[in-house]
């Protein structure tokens, strides 16, 4: 990793920069721009939260394209019109990506998503073949394949994802803690994002990586203070913020965290996290606050009049907008309050 990468200097008060115009995308970025005036929108998502039932909040989806069948629909009808709507979405950000690394970039989260299944149940004796995803660059039914080889490379496997593999595996049998498997693999994709972005020369994916980096610290942060777990080398490097102050919020209370971090772009997040975690012993506001820094960072690309950033920007955007959808009318066929739902979701 370069010494840029290392750096942890934040020289922006809340969202990084993100980059200049490339007009080869003028026609993308244009289609893109009217597909954003389509997505739900707040007061939709709030009416949704706040109907009495499951049924109710499905017909507020009529008229969208998430309209469920209008015969006894379920969670299985809902999973089916996600997936299909990702799916769509997917192929869309692909064919807008004149840069095809950007889109083999994006698609290699499917690879890590599926490698880390793939060797949580290698790990745990369970058979290899299983349900993963069809979305990312490597195969996953060659899975069984490639474990019975050592070399993964050899066997086909990309390298990023050898390299994933070789490093859970090892963590893994330190102690066979689950989690440090789970860490392993994190600790692999920032690596592999930031290596790819630095390639590419992107501002923005620079900046976006970083950010996300801090936000799985923050997150992790916290759950290992609540756990009370010795798991201080498992922060990921290459964020904006030291990995040391991550360290030492471990050894004060709930209500001095946010003060660690004021000089950061991220204190309101860590302060709404931990305050509402202190008093509901839940971690539902640190993933809203989370979800919420990153959803401002990607909304500023609007200033961008042509680029792969507001490609990139509206592809996560849309899956925030389907895992939204998901999580209320899941909430809702559960039962949860309405309060629940909301402070989740912001």
């Amino acid at each position: 990793m370069t010494a840029t990468l290392k750096q942890a200097v934040v020289d922006f008060y809340r969202y990084p920069p993100v980059g200049w115009d490339d007009w080869r995308y003028t026609f993308e970025t244009a289609r893109v721009r009217v597909f954003e005036t389509q997505m739900l929108t707040r007061a939709t998502l709030v009416d949704m939260a706040n109907s009495p039932n499951f049924e109710h909040a499905a017909e507020l989806l009529r008229a969208s394209e998430y309209a469920l069948p209008q015969t006894s629909a379920g969670l299985a009808d809902v999973e089916n019109v996600l997936r299909a709507r990702r799916s769509a979405l997917r192929e869309l950000f692909e064919q807008f990506c004149i840069d095809k690394t950007i889109a083999r970039l994006f698609k290699a989260r499917d690879d890590f998503a599926n490698l880390r299944l793939a060797v949580r149940r290698l790990a745990t004796g369970k058979p290899i073949a299983g349900d993963y995803s069809n979305e990312g660059n490597f195969p996953p039914e060659r899975f069984a394949e490639v474990f019975e080889q050592e070399n993964y490379v050899e066997a086909g496997m990309p390298d990023y994802m050898a390299e994933a593999a070789e490093r859970a595996i090892l963590a893994y049998y330190q102690d066979k803690d689950i989690r440090r498997l789970d860490y392993a693999i994190d600790a692999a994709q920032a690596h592999y994002n930031l290596k790819k972005a630095a390639e590419m020369k992107s501002v923005f994916l620079l900046g976006l990586f970083r950010m996300q980096i801090d936000l799985v610290n923050i997150r992790t942060m916290l759950r290992i203070k609540i756990a009370q777990r010795d798991y201080r080398g498992v922060f990921l490097d290459g964020g904006y913020v030291e990995t040391e102050r991550f360290s030492h919020g471990l050894d004060i209370g709930l209500e001095a965290i946010g003060a660690l971090f004021f000089a950061t772009p991220y204190y309101e997040v860590v302060q709404a996290g931990a305050n509402y975690l202190a008093s509901n012993k839940s971690f539902l506001k640190i993933e809203q606050q989370c979800e919420e820094h990153l959803t401002g960072f990607l909304k500023s690309t609007v200033q961008v009049a042509a680029g792969a950033q507001p490609i990139i920007a509206y592809l996560l955007m849309k899956e925030n907008e389907i895992r939204t959808v998901r999580l209320i009318l899941t909430a809702k066929k559960n039962f949860l309050d309405n309060r629940l739902i909301l402070d989740r979701f912001g």
